[in-house]
């Protein structure tokens, strides 16, 4: 905003405020490529959705030899019906891509190499010549000469879907529809779906000036439709108020069903909604006493106009010094009722009798406390009163402001005596323009998709629209912005969850941990410049890439002071969302894969080692081998470009490899050591099949994680193996994982049958994180996993085994190893530096 104290008073009747300019790169960010509007406008706030078609870079792969001369045909009975649900893998470089006729994207099949059945691969093609092809044994150390790469990239636009939301007060929507209208370049709709009583005012309005015809939806399936919506794609949406904690938010985990529960809606007023399927609710109550009393009330009292600074004034008022208490009435008797002194029991109880004026600050708090304790009691009742346990509260009234949060919890604890929770939602003021857009669009279906939320587009709880004026008050009354990313695959809960419900993927909640918040938020801060460079060679011929790390630098600088002072703002932190916004924000300025050269270099160095490394170990004993193998998948976990403790090896000693990884591992018994048992297990019949999450490229996927799909595979065991969908850090990605295993089968049998006789199969994570949440998987791996009975889970890595899923809970039996290159948590855990993570579960009878 040009100006940063446009007061945006004078809003009274039908004098608009037209006195604020509005940067485009902000607040209505890609509106060029805007297809479809919705708007809900309330009695005061005006809640703007649009869909867009956002270009952006990504980074290809594909073989150099685009041959067709050993096409795989399925063999009989292998095709599994998980194909129908799944589209063609997305990251190959010879897909090509079409627009539909709505700006949706779409992709043609794959070319015959690399056309796979159902979104898994089961064959591939020797690389360049047939399977006898001579391949070298070179040792890492190689000369830069020697590095053939197994695979060509190239950087390529792609074309995505994005759902702007924007909040304003209806102060300035004559303002917002005149620069939406100046900046509108080419729109597929002529129609824009409204909802709310303003899109009664403001009809002629609308149409006006955006010459749209305004197509008004109703409000009550608006609201449950967003809400719904949230629910579903945000995993971190709901939260409880927690008074005294620090913080005092207290994100929940969404239930695999969201019904029923109680939507208590509070805008100008109160609606209050039983929702008891995606279909089926129905309004059983509301109140005229809502958010519109507080600000009109408000502003009578106060001469405040501004519904923040009326906010504002509350959080630092004191309401005893108005409102009646129980012990005014009875002193202390009131121990003899069973009642606390401290209850009220009469609001603005005082002001008859009181002979001094009462502070715009002790009247805004009053105000708000009897307010919300209506609202709260009354949600109480209607809850008790149809068997419901869940509330949320939504409506811009709330705006996560702890004042009202405190009296709404502490009015439904109070009146239920506990069996009622009162939940919050992060965008609880979206829900009727979120539903609205989806009313418009239900022709495209968008709920077949999944959807996140971009972090470097959104506002956080509490905080400011992101770098709008350094200068404003720490909470923006004007501008609130949530962008959601649509995702390629539709995601789903992995079915081996022992209980979904109560699964959580984080170790370690850094909302909670100050210490651990602090460490590694300093930690990321420090590596910022490490990052910058990397994304800087990664794209040696772009003229402005200098200019874009710079803005991806000041950006995720940004965002990280933000959550040093709100923890809470984009949900629960921890190093899992730290590590997807830095990778939001390196995406939002066209730094699709940093790591793609070094992968490339990686990969081919690795490929040239794989026929030593499984000569050495066929040449041992059973029992010997099993543990090389265990080792070789530890050693191979060591290369993490994450880590900065690696980093700097690899970047200052060239000569760091496989076997010097090895040396650097701990020595048995290592920090969590399960391996006997593991062994003892390996003895007994074969597993029937064995998921397997992949975490880095290179040495980790080939020399550590192939060889033990290998022994797998030879035990009888088919493997699902499962990589990124797309890049994240130096992490395996589902496209490079296609051309590795094409370049393993060419030398290695085992692989070779395994792939043409559909037991060993590769699939997508549908994740783009070097973490993994098992609630979001792509939905064909999850019926895959469902297919193919899987019996044993191997979640490999840092981020995949201890940053998350340590405490993940399976109903099968489970690996989860890594090897720890921080030495902060490795002393944390009670280790050291490359200490051992070997942990074998079996679930109990």
């Amino acid at each position: 905003m040009a100006e940063c104290g446009a007061s945006g008073s004078g809003s009274s009747g039908d004098s608009l405020d037209k006195s604020i300019t509005l940067p485009p790169d902000e607040i209505f960010r890609n509106l060029e490529n805007a297809k479809r509007f919705a708007i809900d406008i309330g009695g005061s706030l005006t809640k703007l959705a649009y869909y867009s078609t956002v270009q952006h870079k990504v980074a290809r792969v594909r073989s150099f030899d685009h041959s067709d001369k050993f096409p795989f045909h399925p063999s009989p009975g292998k095709s599994t019906p998980a194909s129908r649900l799944l589209v063609p893998p997305p990251r190959i470089s010879h897909l090509r891509h079409h627009q539909d006729s709505h700006g949706l994207q779409g992709r043609q099949k794959s070319s015959p190499l690399l056309r796979v059945p159902r979104g898994c691969v089961s064959a591939s093609s020797p690389p360049r010549g047939s399977a006898h092809t001579r391949v070298p044994h070179p040792h890492p150390q190689d000369t830069e000469q020697d590095h053939e790469p197994p695979y060509e990239i190239s950087v390529q636009e792609e074309v995505t879907a994005r759902l702007h939301f924007v909040k304003f007060e209806n102060t300035y929507i004559e303002a917002c529809l005149d620069f939406i209208k100046d900046h509108l370049v080419n729109t597929e709709t002529k129609v824009i779906q409204a909802t709310g009583g303003g899109a009664y005012k403001f009809k002629d309005l609308i149409e006006e000036k955006l010459q749209l015809k305004v197509d008004k939806e109703d409000v009550m399936t608006c609201l449950i439709k967003g809400c719904n919506f949230v629910l579903k794609n945000i995993p971190h949406e709901a939260f409880v108020y927690q008074k005294g904690s620090n913080p005092e938010f207290r994100f929940q985990t969404n239930h695999p069903s969201v019904f029923p529960y109680l939507l208590v809606s509070i805008g100008s007023g109160v609606s209050i909604v039983k929702v008891e399927t995606e279909d089926r609710f129905e309004w059983i109550g509301g109140s005229s006493i809502g958010g519109g009393t507080f600000w009109g009330l408000g502003a009578l009292l106060t001469k405040t106009k501004k519904f923040d600074e009326l906010l504002h004034l509350a959080s630092r008022g004191q309401h005893t010094n108005v409102d009646m208490l129980v012990q005014d009435i009875y002193g202390g008797a009131h121990q003899t009722l069973g009642l606390s002194g401290n209850l009220i029991a009469s609001s603005f109880g005082k002001s008859a009798t009181a002979d001094t004026e009462f502070s715009k600050e002790d009247m805004a708090k009053s105000l708000l406390h009897m307010i919300s304790n209506d609202i709260g009691q009354l949600a109480c009742l209607y809850a008790r009163l149809h068997c419901l346990d869940r509330v949320y509260f939504g409506g811009f009234f709330i705006r996560g402001h702890p004042v009202t949060m405190r009296t709404i919890t502490y009015s439904i604890n109070f009146f239920s005596k506990g069996e009622v929770q009162a939940l919050f939602l992060r965008h609880e003021g979206y829900l009727g323009a979120i539903g609205a857009f989806l009313k418009g669009a239900e022709q495209d279906n968008p709920n077949q998709y999944s959807w996140e939320e971009n972090y470097a587009g959104s506002s956080g709880l509490m905080s400011s629209s992101p770098e709008l004026c350094p200068t404003q008050r720490p909470r923006s009354g004007t501008f609130d912005l949530l962008e959601m990313d649509r995702l390629e695959r539709p995601l789903v809960n992995l079915p081996l969850l022992l209980d979904p419900s109560s699964y959580v993927p984080d170790t370690v909640d850094l909302t909670d941990d100050a210490l651990a918040r602090k460490y590694w938020l300093t930690c990321f801060e420090e590596a910022l410049d490490g990052v910058v460079k990397r994304a800087v060679a990664s794209q040696p011929g772009s003229v402005d890439a200098a200019e874009r790390a710079e803005k991806f630098r000041q950006k995720y600088w940004n965002k990280l002071q933000t959550l040093r002072q709100q923890p809470f703002a984009y949900g629960t932190l921890t190093v899992r969302s730290l590590l997807d916004t830095r990778e939001h924000c390196l995406n939002e300025f066209n730094f699709p894969d940093p790591y793609s050269k070094v992968k490339q270099k990686d990969n081919g160095v690795a490929l040239k080692c794989f026929q030593r490394v499984i000569h050495s170990l066929d040449a041992l004993g059973w029992e010997e081998r099993q543990l090389a193998l265990v080792k070789g998948l530890l050693a191979g976990n060591v290369f993490d470009w994450g880590a900065k403790a690696v980093s700097d090896v690899l970047e200052s000693d060239p000569q760091f490899g496989f076997e010097e990884a090895k040396r650097k591992l701990q020595e048995r018994p290592w920090l969590v050591d399960s391996y006997s048992k593991w062994l003892q297990r390996l003895k007994g019949p074969p597993h029937k099949c064995a998921l397997i999450f992949a975490d880095n490229s290179g040495v980790d996927v080939i020399l550590g994680v192939f060889p033990f799909v290998r022994e797998l595979l030879s035990r009888g065991t088919e493997v699902i193996l499962a990589c990124n969908s797309g890049p994240a850090l130096n992490d395996v990605t589902y496209s490079e994982s296609l051309i590795v295993a094409e370049r393993i089968a060419a030398m290695d049998p085992v692989v070779r049958s395994a792939l043409g006789e559909g037991r060993l199969l590769l699939m997508q994570t549908g994740s783009s994180s070097p973490c993994l949440d098992l609630s979001r998987l792509d939905k064909g791996l999850a019926v895959l996993v469902r297919e193919r009975g899987a019996d044993l889970v191997v979640i490999e890595g840092m981020g995949r085994a201890v940053h998350t899923n340590y405490h993940a809970a399976l109903r099968c039996e489970s690996l989860k190893l890594a090897v720890i290159k921080n030495s902060w948590l490795a002393e944390r855990l009670g280790g050291r530096l490359f200490s051992v993570i070997f942990k074998y579960e079996v679930p109990a009878e």
